[in-house]
């Protein structure tokens, strides 16, 4: 939906600087500095609630997260006041919306919001009343530039704004550190799919189940913890790890913990089908054992963002270091960008069909929800 000069760009590019937007980021701790409209500045006016009710029993999620045109008849005041509360986060007027506006917010970002909302009510029932109810896990696992961040970011503030706090973590947050990284690459000379952080082996494992297990104890009010950054800027972009000074605190009772990423979920295939796409990947897919215990274990609800083609992922960076460079702001060259994703497309080739066809690992099919996106980062029907 982004034209050229708008488009997603790391998650950062996609909001517009404001008071509102500023209590997330400092909370969150991944975004600074001056961010830009997600969406197109040509206005079609939203003319009545009945337009927007049929509006949104058109969306291609409405049946898939369990609900009925009744159901939303029913709760219509409920998605005007999440609507708005997302206009308000983007700075958009709520009654003068484009048609790709409304199709972010009411065929996208709120029904995700009211499926996980259903997650959450699920996972409270299953608790005595009295007993401590841990937060309930949502993983996203979503190719690089689909638009998962500000997904998150969005999910973030509606749980904030209807009064319930939650934690945002991200693979990226357990990289390896700098000097960790340095020895990844000397162990493992040649490979340039471990020659930069990214791929399966760049993570520190015991430090994710350190923080997951942490995070997922925060049940208590008073109870507090940092939550891990990762500074991709550092060493001219080879990146280390923030420092605990800059890592953002949260405070429980947590509803929720978002945790995203381009690889979450992936479990190892048969060694032909890596060594078909790239031999390189053998040792990747032997590293990808580690991770269950590690990441996906701790996932209660799923929500995977499918895209048809991995080659989007190509296309989607492109567009947002154009959109950088148009801005003034240093970017790679088409080569440096050809060159920085394909450490990532062999990954891509040998396991979203895996992911796609089974569920992440260790995925409750009851508890999974898959959204389809076309190129423009849409929700499409699948099929």
């Amino acid at each position: 939906m982004e034209n050229q000069s708008s488009t997603y760009q790391a998650g950062n590019s996609w909001l517009q600087d404001n008071s509102s937007s500023h209590d997330v980021l400092a909370q969150n701790g991944r975004r600074q500095g001056p961010v830009h409209s997600a969406f197109p500045s040509k206005p079609a006016e939203v003319s009545s609630v009945k337009d927007l009710y049929d509006f949104i029993c058109g969306g291609p999620l409405i049946e898939m997260i369990g609900l009925t045109p009744e159901n939303v008849a029913e709760s219509i005041d409920k998605w005007l006041m999440h609507g708005s509360h997302i206009c308000r986060l983007f700075q958009l007027n709520d009654l003068y919306l484009t048609e790709p506006q409304k199709i972010r917010i009411y065929h996208y970002y709120v029904p995700v919001f009211l499926w996980c909302e259903q997650e959450i009510s699920r996972h409270a029932s299953k608790f005595r009343d009295g007993e401590e109810v841990p937060p309930l896990v949502i993983g996203f696992s979503a190719p690089q530039g689909c638009g998962k961040t500000t997904l998150v970011f969005a999910l973030e503030y509606l749980f904030r704004v209807t009064g319930r706090k939650c934690a945002t973590l991200s693979i990226d947050d357990f990289y390896l550190t700098a000097e960790d990284q340095i020895k990844l690459r000397e162990t493992n000379p040649g490979n340039t799919l471990l020659e930069y952080r990214g791929n399966a082996g760049s993570h520190d494992l015991p430090f994710s189940v350190e923080t997951l297990t942490a995070v997922t104890q925060l049940t208590q009010e008073g109870m507090k913890m940092k939550l891990p950054r990762y500074d991709k800027s550092a060493y001219s972009g080879r990146g280390d790890r923030g420092d605990p000074s800059t890592w953002p605190e949260v405070e429980g009772p947590l509803t929720a913990v978002l945790f995203e990423g381009w690889m979450l979920g992936f479990k190892p295939v048969p060694s032909e089908v890596v060594k078909a796409v790239d031999p390189q990947l053998e040792i990747i897919n032997k590293n990808l054992e580690s991770y269950y215990d590690a990441w996906d274990k701790f996932v209660n609800s799923w929500i995977v963002i499918k895209i048809k083609d991995p080659s989007y992922v190509y296309h989607w960076r492109l567009q947002a270091e154009i959109a950088m460079r148009n801005d003034g702001k240093p970017g790679m060259s088409d080569e440096e960008i050809r060159d920085f994703v394909s450490r990532y497309l062999p990954a891509y080739k040998a396991y979203l069909p895996t992911l796609y066809a089974e569920g992440p690992n260790g995925s409750d099919p009851e508890h999974l929800l898959v959204i389809a996106i076309d190129e423009g980062r849409n929700p499409i029907l699948a099929g």
